[in-house]
């Protein structure tokens, strides 16, 4: 089995240490930007034997505790972290998703000032539910041949050390929730600092060594985050597995451990299609059992009962004429039509649809072809649909009221006497001031300054200054001045 193993470096800032509890962990405040990437590939060590790659009908899953991006930002160094010691966390799955392949596994290292390049030895381990209840499905341990250790420069660096498996190896990690915990756990271990110190004696030196991350966020998973702490006369904070609620709150980290997986459910609920054998023959088949027993699955929606198996006959959709004919693919390729696919027909295939398009703004436009309807940022509404009929979304904006905002459409904010603020306006980025058009100087006061700027321009058509309208600086200007003294609001 091959796996790809990814260190993507970060180049980090140091900002102040701030104030944090005692405990044997020593947390740094630091702030990491400007990602690179170091690739390796390597063999696992242990695996369930006889498995194949599955296809990619079903859609991967991203699973973390952190909130965390794994981007630039600021990160908890917990440089209190001994050899020996492994860091985890566990994700739930729905029980529905298993049996699931774990594609990636990621973790998030750095170093506070290091005054000369580091090197630490690594291994990580996963887990069918917990480490203290699930079962080991696969454990592996740099060797800097085939798995490279984790090398730092001098500085204070990051990097995401990012392990995947080869999409095109037949084996790969599956957890088939044989624990019953709905779960599976990744953790990482430092096998080796690069200058150890005594455990719970002396910590590692901060200077000297990698550690891993925490996110700022807070702690808020303390029951599926994980430490696996070393065992000493003088270690206080207990030994062997435990998560963050069972650690000793003077131990605990402040936030979730900065790890975080991707997996690829094996079993998805998809439709049969054809699926042809090298002999011509033709099963109706999920494109992943069509894999399985060596098939090639034939596009969504064909059956075996219509579907000629190495004929490559299909609808073949011809834009200069708009007509369709049932070619096989080279023959489409020669007329310069569109093939749709072996087993398709043009009785069941609509070649060039026209309908309702719906734009960003509310508006309705079409009949239209899709391509049209895609080049105006619109949504198609289907084939054979018309804007007669169609029910296109109003865009909705903030709506100011006379003390409150409201996002809503703009017949809405009408039918409540709103002030509509536009398109895509948001009440929590909008300022809803009162108006007050007699505040001629914009100072929040009504005063004799506004009286003297009428004054100045009387007889005049300024519109800035003819406050009610009438074409004319005059007489009911003056008077609204004078009606609107004071403060405005």
């Amino acid at each position: 089995m091959h796996f790809d193993a990814v260190f993507t470096s970060i180049l980090v800032a140091l900002v102040p240490i701030s104030a944090f509890g005692d405990g044997r962990l020593d947390p740094v405040r630091t702030t990491f930007q400007t990602p690179k990437t170091l690739n390796a590939t390597f063999k696992q060590v242990s695996s369930k034997a006889n498995q194949r790659s599955l296809g990619s009908e079903c859609p991967q899953e991203v699973v973390a505790l952190t909130d965390s991006d794994f981007g630039n930002g600021t990160y908890i160094l917990q440089a209190g972290f001994a050899e020996g010691e492994s860091f985890g966390a566990t994700f739930s799955v729905p029980a529905s998703n298993f049996p699931i392949k774990v594609d990636v596994m990621e973790a998030l290292f750095g170093t506070s000032n290091a005054v000369i390049s580091t090197t630490t030895h690594w291994s990580v381990t996963i887990w069918d539910g917990t480490p203290t209840n699930g079962i080991q499905v696969a454990s592996f341990s740099s060797d800097d041949l085939i798995i490279p250790h984790l090398t730092m420069p001098p500085g204070t660096n990051g990097i995401i050390v990012s392990v995947s498996v080869d999409p095109n190896d037949p084996d790969q990690i599956y957890i088939y929730n044989d624990s019953g915990l709905n779960s599976y756990t990744v953790a990482f271990r430092i096998d080796q600092h690069n200058t150890p110190g005594s455990p719970c004696l002396s910590a590692p030196d901060q200077n000297r060594n990698a550690f891993p991350c925490t996110d700022i966020g807070g702690l808020h998973f303390p029951n599926e985050n994980w430490i696996d702490a070393i065992d000493g006369p003088w270690c206080i904070c207990g030994a062997g597995w435990m998560t963050f609620q069972q650690f000793p709150s003077i131990c605990t980290p402040s936030g979730d451990w900065v790890i975080r997986s991707a997996y690829t459910p094996v079993n998805c609920s998809v439709a049969p299609a054809a699926c042809c054998f090298s002999d011509t023959t033709c099963q109706d088949l999920s494109p992943g059992d069509c894999d399985v027993f060596g098939g090639i699955s034939q596009n969504p929606g064909t059956t075996c009962a219509t579907f000629v198996c190495g004929s490559g006959i299909g609808a073949c959709c011809l834009e200069s004429t708009g007509n369709c004919v049932n070619f096989d693919l080279n023959n489409c390729t020669v007329v310069g039509g569109i093939h749709m696919g072996e087993g398709t027909s043009c009785a069941s295939t609509t070649c060039f649809p026209v309908g309702a398009c719906c734009l960003a703004d509310g508006a309705c436009i079409g009949p239209i072809a899709i391509a049209d309807c895609q080049i105006v940022a619109g949504t198609f509404q289907g084939d054979g649909t018309s804007c007669a009929t169609a029910s296109c979304p109003q865009p909705v904006g903030a709506c100011c009221g006379a003390d409150w905002c409201l996002d809503l459409t703009q017949a809405d904010c009408s039918a409540v006497a709103g002030s509509w603020q536009g398109n895509s306006s948001i009440c929590s980025a909008t300022s809803c001031d009162v108006a007050c058009p007699a505040d001629i100087d914009s100072n929040g006061v009504v005063d004799v300054n506004d009286l003297l700027s009428i004054v100045g321009a009387w007889g005049s058509n300024d519109p800035a200054l003819d406050l009610d309208g009438n074409g004319v600086v005059d007489t009911p200007d003056l008077l609204t001045i004078i009606a609107a003294w004071g403060n405005c609001g």
